[in-house]
């Protein structure tokens, strides 16, 4: 039996399933105008009819049309296609991070197993791939026992390695075969530029990106002497913290999110950050809630 090295709490999806119908109708909602097609014959809504042309199904021709005009004409249907959700989450060192409670892969692992259960409820398929240096492949299937290996997988992870956002994206996106929907879940620990390059590689999709941080790491307060290590490289650091190093520490921190947030409006992608301390369910449908296209 292979060793469960997270705990990934998923209680919250009873709680999902009571607001099941508000949920899912947000959820279904996001892929208007990305997720339509037309065809001739069964669908969902009539969107109008046509001309019958050669090589139409003859069963696709609306008698009554043709009993008032003595033309031959076809409805044209307009029917929802499946899209597939691929969501990326950060399984680096840095995510193993926790002041206390949840990891941030822990709490990142929840998200996307969220997302994963309502795209499952739609029988839609869904892929959870982690990413580090390179990217740990899921292939997109549906079903819930897919989603209950998907679990477990995700308890069993290994993380480590430093961040690596773009390259892993480049690796990625030769899996996405077509339009989708991509939700990135990551600490985004990683030179901006690489992030700004990682963004807008999947620009041409629906994309979601959740910045996760510890509690400690949105507001530092540590006082006076201290020794920090970096959990990616594993450098420490001891130094002396002052106000104007908790000052300087908070400037960098907002400039960063500040630059990602802008990258993520200039390519339409929705931009959440959550601390870990953020009951798990609250987070979740703060995203639905505020999110513009759902």
């Amino acid at each position: 039996m292979t060793e469960k090295r997270h705990s990934i709490d998923v209680s919250f999806l009873k709680e999902l399933d009571r607001f099941s119908f508000m949920v899912r109708k947000r959820v279904s909602s996001v892929y208007a105008g990305s997720r339509r097609s037309i065809h001739s014959g069964k669908g969902l809504d009539t969107r109008g009819y046509r001309e019958y042309h050669w090589g139409d199904e003859p069963r696709t021709i609306d008698w009554n049309a043709y009993a008032r005009t003595e033309k031959l004409y076809v409805r044209e249907f307009e029917e929802s296609k499946s899209l597939t959700n691929h969501i990326l989450l950060d399984a680096s060192n840095s995510m193993e991070y926790s002041s206390e409670g949840p990891t941030k892969f822990e709490y990142g692992a929840m998200l996307a197993i969220g997302f994963a259960y309502l795209v499952t409820k739609d029988n839609d398929k869904f892929a959870i791939s982690t990413f580090a240096t390179d990217v740990s492949f899921s292939q997109p299937k549906r079903g819930r026992k897919y989603l209950l290996r998907a679990i477990d997988r995700l308890a069993e992870a290994e993380t480590g390695g430093k961040t690596s956002i773009e390259e892993c994206v480049k690796q990625y996106e030769k899996a996405i075969h077509s339009r989708s929907l991509v939700i990135i879940i990551s600490d985004f620990l990683d030179d901006p530029k690489s992030i700004e390059s990682a963004i807008y590689r999947l620009s041409a999709h629906e994309l979601i990106v959740i910045q996760l941080m510890d509690k400690t790491e949105k507001d530092l307060q540590i006082d006076g002497l201290a020794k920090l290590t970096d959990m990616e490289s594993g450098e420490e650091l001891q130094t002396y913290v002052s106000k104007n190093f908790q000052k300087s520490y908070q400037e960098l921190l907002n400039e960063h999110v500040y630059r990602i947030q802008e990258v993520c409006d200039h390519t339409g992608a929705d931009f959440y950050q959550f601390s870990t301390d953020k009951p798990i369910f609250e987070a979740f449908l703060e995203t639905l809630n505020s999110r513009r296209r759902w």
